[in-house]
């Protein structure tokens, strides 16, 4: 494309001093443009009509007033100006990131050039790269509601550097929760935490929030970190941990880990729309979940349900509340994340005097589900066993032949859960207002 006629025959800018760029109206910036950042570009060897300048080219050449006035006066992105006002073609990058704000994308290519021309990486390895960087992005995008994440950590931000931490740090838990493998999720926080140290460097950002993340993390190899790996806790660490919650927070927490039997992340998303309290049928109380990984899509409320109510109750006309069970306490009208779960049961875990380790292992929210998980499982044994006696008098071969052909799945559903319920109450040794 060639420059307009009437780029600056109005104008008297010969460089960049001349222009003020914050009283310039849309069609004066195009004039602008074309005026003192086109020469400047044909100066250093690009064409102007065709290679659309990067941020950090802008800003070298103290064009950041350009950027400053689209930005604050003109609400628009310079790409948008690029393409919009000086009806240029985007430049393609040549990947699809899963961002299109341009100084992430931006921040994210020049760490891969660096790669590429100071570190010698093959192309083949740099695609790679890429593709656990952009795992990241997504990860990030989809849990904060941002496509921006370099704005939090630059040297110039106001967000306070744990905000960046908790965004990076939900990611992460995103991430750790969708993946399979210790050595997958590893990989990418090795990249993420080498973008950002390339940051830290080239002084774009003043903190790494993924720094040291691998120590809060279980990514051995194999697994992963499987529940059934996982030691359990037993009923007296169950007890211990609910009489040493100090309010309806606290015990909602060993609640939903030991009687619930849901994950550290399922635990910091609850929200008040997944509880069915008052089923239409006979069936009892459930939690929903839209989608949930290796699990039914309902959870029965078998237990707890008087202190969920007593939390519901006090809390639905609070000002400004979200929803959320477990409500972020940095006013983002969000929730906590998967490791304020893991933070909250490690300080429980201490004050109701746990062992230091369980079976080798620190006590950790995991072991509350596996609580869960055999209580649940020894149920099915409870009910085969006290069907022999009817397996004798029916001549059947075993309790298995009597519970699949003369047991309706709803009764043996009701009574595996007379039985989990009177494990959870024993556990918990909570009278009848809290079933």
């Amino acid at each position: 494309m060639s420059e307009p006629a009437h780029s600056s025959q109005n104008r008297e800018w010969n460089d960049v001093d001349d222009v003020s760029w914050t009283l310039l109206e849309r069609d004066e910036l195009v004039d602008a443009y074309w005026a003192v950042v086109a020469p400047a570009l044909e100066a250093d060897g690009l064409d102007s009509t065709q290679e659309k300048p990067t941020h950090s080219w802008l800003r070298e050449h103290d064009f950041r007033p350009l950027l400053y006035a689209l930005r604050e006066y003109h609400d628009t992105t310079f790409g948008d100006f690029w393409s919009d006002d000086l009806g240029l073609e985007p430049e393609e990058t040549g990947y699809d990131w899963a961002t299109d704000h341009e100084r992430t994308i931006e921040a994210l290519e020049s760490f891969l050039t660096s790669r590429r021309e100071r570190k010698g990486l093959a192309e083949s390895s740099i695609d790679t790269l890429r593709y656990r960087l952009n795992r990241y992005v997504s990860a990030y995008r989809d849990e904060n509601g941002t496509a921006d994440l370099v704005t939090s950590v630059g040297r110039e931000s106001d967000v306070p550097a744990y905000k960046a931490v908790d965004a990076c740090w939900a990611a992460f838990d995103r991430l750790h929760d969708d993946l399979d493998g210790g050595q997958t999720k590893r990989r990418i926080h090795l990249a993420v935490s080498n973008w950002y140290a390339h940051l830290v460097r080239r002084k774009w950002a003043a903190v790494n929030p993924a720094d040291g993340l691998d120590d809060e993390f279980d990514w051995s190899n194999g697994s992963g970190g499987s529940d059934a790996d996982t030691p359990c806790l037993d009923a007296e660490h169950v007890r211990a941990l609910y009489h040493a919650a100090t309010d309806a927070e606290e015990r909602l927490l060993v609640l939903a880990l030991c009687a619930w039997g849901l994950r550290p992340g399922e635990v910091a998303r609850l929200h008040t729309r997944q509880f069915v309290l008052d089923p239409n049928d006979e069936d009892v109380p459930f939690i929903a979940f839209e989608e949930r990984k290796n699990g039914p899509g309902e959870v029965s409320l078998l237990y707890g349900r008087g202190i969920l109510e007593d939390r519901l109750a006090a809390t639905a006309d609070a000002d400004e509340w979200s929803g959320y069970l477990f409500p972020s306490p940095h006013a983002s009208g969000g929730h906590i994340s998967r490791w304020t779960v893991w933070n909250r049961f490690g300080r429980l875990a201490d004050r109701a005097e746990l062992p230091e380790t369980i079976d080798g292992e620190t006590p950790s929210p995991k072991m509350g589900r596996r609580f869960w998980y055999d209580a649940y499982s020894s149920s099915l044994d409870v009910v085969l066993g006290s069907l022999d006696e009817i397996a004798a008098e029916q001549g059947s071969a075993s309790a298995d032949v009597v519970l699949q052909n003369y047991l309706s799945d709803a009764r043996a559903r009701k009574l595996r859960r007379e039985y989990m319920r009177e494990q959870l109450a024993a556990a918990f040794e909570e009278g009848e207002r809290d079933h």
